[in-house]
């Protein structure tokens, strides 16, 4: 069943709904998400919806410059990003959820091994796929 879930960045000038039925939230040990402590709930970008604040985002790439990683130009929070593993989805840093509560959520982590970023790719997405995310393995 589809949970639609809100949320904005710190100054809320950046605020998004996503309606979605995926429960698996994206840990990763990358350099930049685990200094950001960003953990990820993949949607694609039909499920997603920017209210407010484009003007206020900017985009920051590093190496390969596939991924693109938004943040509020204000208050430096880092809503979402444009994953390098899957540059045509949309990656919600659940740290911004406000609706429902954070606590509220019943997330599935998966971990994924960003600083071996090459070797781990396949084990993300066999955790990711929709065999695993409707329970058949």
């Amino acid at each position: 069943m589809a949970t639609t879930y809100g949320g904005s960045c710190h100054c809320g000038s950046v605020s998004f709904t996503a309606t979605t039925d995926n429960r698996k939230v994206i840990v990763c040990n990358c350099s930049i998400c685990r200094k950001k402590g960003a953990r990820h709930l993949r949607v694609t970008p039909a499920e997603f919806t920017l209210l407010s604040g484009e003007d206020s985002l900017s985009k920051y790439q590093f190496g390969s410059k596939t991924a693109s990683h938004y943040f509020c130009r204000r208050c430096g929070i880092a809503p979402f990003t444009k994953p390098r593993s899957a540059p045509n989805m949309i990656n919600i840093n659940i740290q911004c959820l406000d609706t429902p509560a954070l606590e509220d959520c019943n997330f599935e982590i998966v971990h994924f091994d960003g600083q071996n970023w090459e070797q781990a790719l396949a084990a993300l997405n066999q955790a990711l796929s929709p065999d695993a995310l409707s329970g058949n393995r």
